[in-house]
């Protein structure tokens, strides 16, 4: 069971907020300097991967408690939003849809991987140690369904397989723990893989020209019109993203509290679900505006903008990765490491045999795994240009979560015998 914890050293988000401004601008401060060996390193560990990780040493030291925090809520709620407005809005959206259908394959793929993955763990702890399979709400399979509802959709989808199944709130809170540690730790593998995307591809056998002219059209188009932006440019940068943040709550809880009073069956699509519809009604505002003059915005910078949003968005999401938690219930976390082992190797598998490119790996995964919030994080790591791709694959995972996590409830709970 996990052990109490003690009070974070820091409590003042403000604080907080300032010490994961330092790390940012450390990381890209280092991978700037000419020094061979540190851009050896860098080669390696690409900046992305270090803005995620260096801030859960925060959370894995005391020194923060994101529990407490409430960066992660604004930065995905205010933040988020306003980078997939302004990465859509730059964006080249009928060369986008041209990408074909490997990007629904490999998301498919990992939401299979994620209905096998399961079973498939727990079918081995039934062998390997049957003490860990708990009864009743306790059960470890109830705990494994509500991540199933994560891992194919999103937190509504894993409320939602919590009620279904009835998890007793001991197994619930250590399956949780896993859920975000583990997730993560796929995240910072997602990040690393965007890094080194041509080498993963020459590995895959990939073709991925589809993705490189989506990218090198937006480069080119970013080339022709950039200039240095005036003060008036980045207003207008700010007022388009935060405007857009400011519409889309407005619309986003009235639609989502009908829904949840009118439409019973909403929730199994997550349509109750406020911040499904606040990543919708932004990327559909970005998509709107992408046919308009505002794409010129991409010429003073409106995708380095919501780059920041993004990067800022990565230290948070960091924050909820604390390493030292697996050495309080580290059985469940190797039933949890097992788990995604199946996914990604299924990922890679199919990949390998489409000859998809790592961009459709990558992303069709944390669709699945990481929903609406590391989506579009982790598609942007492999060119701002092609965030909605990671947002409209996100949306496909809220659909199909909470069923395909509910048939694999159904499985597990055969594994288990609970009948």
């Amino acid at each position: 069971m996990p052990s109490e914890k003690a009070a974070a050293l820091i409590t003042n988000d403000a604080v907080v907020l300032g010490l994961l401004a330092v790390i940012l601008a450390g990381v890209f401060w280092a991978s700037s300097l000419p020094n061979k060996g540190v851009q050896r390193f860098f080669a390696f560990v690409p900046a992305l991967l270090l803005c995620y990780f260096l801030p859960s040493l925060l959370t894995t030291f005391g020194v923060v408690d994101p529990e407490t925090s409430r960066l992660y809520f604004i930065a995905s709620r205010f933040l988020l939003p306003a980078a997939l407005v302004l990465l859509t809005v730059s964006a080249d959206l009928p060369a986008v849809f041209r990408l074909g259908p490997k990007a629904l394959i490999m998301f498919f793929t990992g939401t299979l991987g994620v209905m096998l993955g399961g079973p498939i763990a727990l079918l081995l702890t039934s062998w390997v140690a049957p003490d860990l399979m708990g009864a009743g709400p306790e059960a470890i399979w109830r705990g494994m369904a509500t991540v199933a509802g994560s891992w194919i959709g999103g937190s509504a989808n894993q409320t939602a397989l919590y009620e279904i199944y009835g998890a007793g709130p001991d197994v619930f809170s250590i399956w949780i723990a896993v859920d975000v540690i583990v997730a993560n730790i796929w995240m910072a593998g997602v990040l690393w893989i965007a890094a080194n995307q041509v080498r993963v591809n020459r590995l895959l056998r990939a073709d991925a020209s589809a993705v490189d002219r989506v990218r090198e059209k937006a480069e080119a188009y970013e080339t022709e019109n950039a200039r240095i932006p005036s003060l008036k440019d980045l207003i207008f940068i700010v007022g388009v993203g935060f405007g857009a943040v400011g519409l889309s709550h407005a619309l986003a809880d009235p639609l989502s509290a009908w829904f949840g009073a009118n439409a019973p069956w909403a929730q199994r699509l997550s349509l109750d679900s406020s911040f499904f519809w606040l990543v919708l009604i932004a990327t559909v505002i970005g998509v709107v505006l992408s046919f308009t003059p505002a794409r010129k915005l991409q010429g003073p910078g409106a995708a380095k903008v919501g780059s920041v949003f993004v990067y800022v968005l990565v230290a948070t999401v960091g924050l909820n990765m604390n390493i030292g938690a697996i050495l309080d219930s580290p059985a469940y976390f190797l039933i949890g490491l097992v788990w995604m082992a199946v996914h990604v190797l299924l990922l890679f598998a199919v990949a390998w045999l489409i000859k998809a490119p790592a961009f459709f790996l990558g992303v069709g995964s944390m669709a699945n795994i990481g929903g609406a919030a590391s989506a579009p994080v982790a598609a942007a790591a492999f060119h701002p240009s092609l965030a909605s791709v990671g947002v409209l694959l996100a949306v496909v995972g809220y659909i199909v979560g909470t069923g395909a996590a509910w048939f694999t409830g159904l499985v597990m709970m055969q594994i288990a015998g609970a009948g």
